[in-house]
């Protein structure tokens, strides 16, 4: 044996796995779940001892059509088979891109023609931002209170909550908080707004819906200034609500969708999606306006479309209507103060965090996975896969029940 693998031995022995994780594994809070996973499929997750739980947030909307779908990994197997990473993002033609772009396109508005693959949700805002600045010349950004963009600099600027931003500050500068359905966000709206950034449902907020006319306005404030309207369906797509974007039951078309989660299939992808005149704004002065090294990754990509099939050809949509109102039929105690539902997206209030969170404890300790809202702590999420059957819904809502009982 090796002197490495000697060390390695010696470093590895008498040390639980969950001591490495914390030692060794950066952290994002005092108290992580910790529980060490083995496997996952369909809604399930099974850890080490063998145990089963319900994913009730889909990896936090990534796994909508559920985990490990046979189609996904055997797309994810032969493309990666065939070529992983070959240059940077936007040089070579690449099949899975160009069919995934394709296939997207197809589906949204004559507008939204043009994507830029990226590695993330929040990179898609990133992007988004600079296209917006780039495309208007202007620099001043309407965004919304109890809002969630994403953590990198950019989208944490626009994050729409002082304590998680505070601590980061300097941040990017002209950038305007309103509440959600706030009629003065139409009036602040001027000649000097590159974009209004909003979330078409607000989630890290507990699931708040905008008002249909307020949404308008803020379309019609936006043709009429050249406001660049940039609509976040990165938690909200995908079929979540029950039509493949939210944006669809609103009745307004952005001219920026950012896409992230459930886009990739379960592997990392975003994407910001925009007309194709307003995407060259990117290719010149300066040229490579945005770039990425793994943004649009092949094999992220064939797993992307392959999911996105799976979602059509099953109608798993279909159904997501009467499944919300499923959960709003059987998630009845008297503890839950309110339940707000967007389709098969729940956020179920409780007096405070404290109730919530043990409550959240319990339901692990049952056999879900649940977690709270950054914007509503005292609030539960419940955002399984679409592919859950009505009597897995109807047991994960009894047990939910059960939980609150016990905690």
């Amino acid at each position: 044996m090796s002197n490495i693998n000697l060390r390695k031995q010696h470093f590895m022995s008498g040390i639980s796995h969950r001591e490495l994780f914390l030692n060794h594994v950066a952290q994002t809070s005092p108290a992580p779940i910790g529980i060490e996973m083995a496997r996952a499929e369909g809604i399930y997750l099974f850890d080490v001892n063998g145990k089963k739980y319900v994913d009730a947030i889909s990896g936090f909307s990534v796994a909508n059509i559920g985990h490990s779908h046979p189609q996904v990994v055997k797309a994810v197997q032969e493309q990666a088979a065939q070529y992983m990473h070959l240059i940077v993002y936007g040089e070579f033609i690449e099949q899975p891109q160009v069919a995934y772009a394709k296939q997207l396109t197809s589906l949204l508005p004559p507008f939204l023609n043009c994507v830029y693959f990226t590695n993330s949700g929040a990179e898609a805002t990133e992007g988004a931002m600079k296209l917006a600045k780039r495309v208007t010349n202007r620099s001043k950004i309407i965004a919304f209170h109890h809002s969630y963009h994403g953590s990198t600099q950019g989208a944490l600027s626009l994050m729409g909550d002082e304590y998680w931003r505070n601590a980061f500050r300097p941040l990017l500068p002209d950038i305007h908080h309103f509440y959600f359905n706030d009629e003065k966000v139409v009036d602040a709206i001027d000649e000097t707004c590159c974009c209004v950034v909003m979330e078409m449902i607000q989630a890290e907020a507990g699931i708040i819906i905008p008002d249909k006319n307020w949404l308008k306005a803020i379309r019609k404030k936006c043709n009429e200034t050249g406001t660049l309207l940039i609509a976040d369906e990165i938690q909200s797509g995908f079929g979540r609500t029950g039509s493949l974007f939210a944006f669809e039951q609103l009745n307004i078309v952005p001219d920026i969708l950012l896409l992230g989660k459930a886009l990739g299939g379960g592997m990392p992808l975003g994407a910001f999606i925009a007309d194709k005149q307003l995407m060259q704004a990117l290719t010149h002065n300066p040229v490579l306006g945005h770039i990425t090294t793994f943004g649009g990754h092949p094999v992220s990509c064939a797993a992307g479309n392959a999911a996105l099939n799976v979602l059509l050809n099953n109608e798993l949509m279909i159904a997501v209507k009467h499944k919300e109102k499923m959960i709003q039929q059987i998630l009845q105690h008297e503890k839950i103060k309110q339940l707000r539902t967007a389709g098969l997206w729940a956020a179920v209030s409780f007096e405070n965090f404290e109730t919530n969170h043990a409550i959240i404890q319990q339901c692990i300790q049952n056999g879900i996975i649940t977690d709270w809202f950054l914007f509503a702590g005292n609030c539960l999420r419940i955002a399984p896969p679409l592919s859950i059957s009505e009597e897995e819904l109807r047991e994960l809502c009894l047990t939910i029940v059960k939980s609150i009982e016990e905690a």
